[in-house]
């Protein structure tokens, strides 16, 4: 068994095949010193889709959560009220929040009026809706977050990512997950391995060798073995500072808030699933506003954001530089993937792969470009911290807000 310590950030390893059952039963008797919550951040449209209807049913039987809020993008009042139906059968105490409902959309127009709340919608925006809401009620001290579109999913998941932070023994206030991503025999998770890995070791022989601060936040995220999976766990103590980018750097951006609001011992990674897969997004190599092109600016600009606020001075040369370090790092990993998929008789597409590391290593300079005639752009949400002092009823506006929606539009 693997139980190698990587990085300066604890990794928690699936040493054993641990029933559900025991660490269920542990997780009721954290429960009763440390409430627990579950945010989850959805799209109507993924409540006619498999994954969701499976999570639901999963999610019946966690025994441990006193509460679950889910924010719901992209849904009119029929819509809403379906909604309110499809999570009822949830045994939990159950929030949706209607972010198109009237009410809410009263409340973003307040904080949009201030600047400080991002105007277009996304997961970033529903998140941060969620944290507000988690904040407001104040029912639990550990959340957990997860995505809608796990076609892999089971309850022992939310179970390995929710234990470090509920663990009342452990000292961590943050947890990430990690996971193998293989399906339909061969590697996934591109943007993770042909972006993010040798990104961050261009940038640290690049930029890094001549930034101390630079250096230990690239250090920080080379730690995480996989950087983008879409899972985490808080301490809700640490939530109220969390500023998290409304765009694709959102997994990017959360880790680096971790990296400057907590210390690297009070962090963890967790091993989580042993298979896991969701929706696939398409390369869109011709359309730089969707798919993983876009994906790869918004990380890449997310990189560069984070590093120019720890000193770091970019020009069109230093991104160019940067690229190529990408370019020779990125390729040398192809090589070791098909070696890998090949020893554990999976299939890897070189061709797949090298023209998406052509795409990348092309919007790395596209990224570079955009940060570079827009450097006072704000790349993150406020924290709610900062939105309170502006409106200090505004959790319990939004509250409010949600209760209501549901008295109004549930069934009875």
């Amino acid at each position: 068994m693997d139980f190698y310590q990587n990085g300066i950030i604890t990794t928690l390893h699936n040493l054993m095949d641990r029933s559900i059952e025991d660490m269920d039963a542990d997780l009721i008797k954290f429960s009763k010193k440390r409430p627990m919550g579950l945010i989850l951040p959805s799209l109507y449209s993924e409540l006619q889709l498999p994954a969701l209807t499976k999570i639901v049913e999963e999610l019946k039987h966690v025994p441990y959560l006193k509460e679950i809020v889910i924010g719901l993008d992209r849904a009119n009042e029929a819509e809403y009220r379906h909604a309110l139906e499809f999570f009822s059968v949830l045994p939990q105490s159950i929030k949706v929040i209607w972010n198109d409902g009237p009410r809410m959309k009263a409340i973003h127009k307040k904080l949009v009026a201030e600047r400080i709340a991002p105007e277009a919608p996304g997961k970033g925006r529903n998140v941060w809706y969620m944290i507000g809401y988690v904040l407001g009620s104040n029912k639990v001290e550990a959340v957990a977050l997860h995505d809608c579109d796990i076609t892999t999913y089971d309850r022992s998941l939310l179970a390995k990512l929710i234990y470090p932070v509920a663990n009342p023994q452990f000292n961590y206030a943050f947890a990430k997950g990690f996971y193998t991503r293989i399906s339909n025999n061969t590697m996934n998770g591109r943007v993770t391995r042909l972006l993010v890995t040798p990104l961050i070791r261009a940038l640290k022989t690049t930029v890094g060798i001549h930034n101390e601060k630079a250096s230990e936040f690239l250090n920080h995220m080379d730690s995480y073995r996989y950087p983008l999976a879409g899972e985490f766990a808080f301490r809700t103590g640490v939530i109220s500072d969390l500023r998290i980018p409304s765009d694709w750097g959102l997994e990017i951006g959360v880790l680096s808030e971790m990296k400057r609001n907590i210390s690297s011992n009070r962090i963890c990674q967790v091993d989580i699933a042993d298979i896991y897969d969701h929706k696939h997004q398409e390369l869109s190599a011709d359309d730089a506003q969707t798919g993983l092109s876009k994906m790869s600016i918004d990380i890449s600009k997310a990189f560069f954001r984070k590093l120019a606020a720890e000193g770091v001075v970019f020009s069109q040369e230093s991104f160019r530089t940067v690229k190529a370090s990408y370019f020779r790092i990125a390729l040398d990993l192809i090589e070791s993937y098909r070696n890998d998929a090949i020893m554990n008789g999976l299939t890897l597409d070189v061709h797949k792969e090298e023209t998406a590391v052509e795409l990348f290593a092309e919007n790395i300079i596209n990224a570079g470009s955009h940060f570079l005639k827009a450097p006072m752009e704000t790349p993150f949400i406020p924290s709610w911290n900062r939105v309170s002092s502006a409106f200090p009823d505004i959790l319990d506006e939004i509250t409010s807000a949600v209760d209501a929606d549901m008295a109004e539009f549930q069934t009875k």
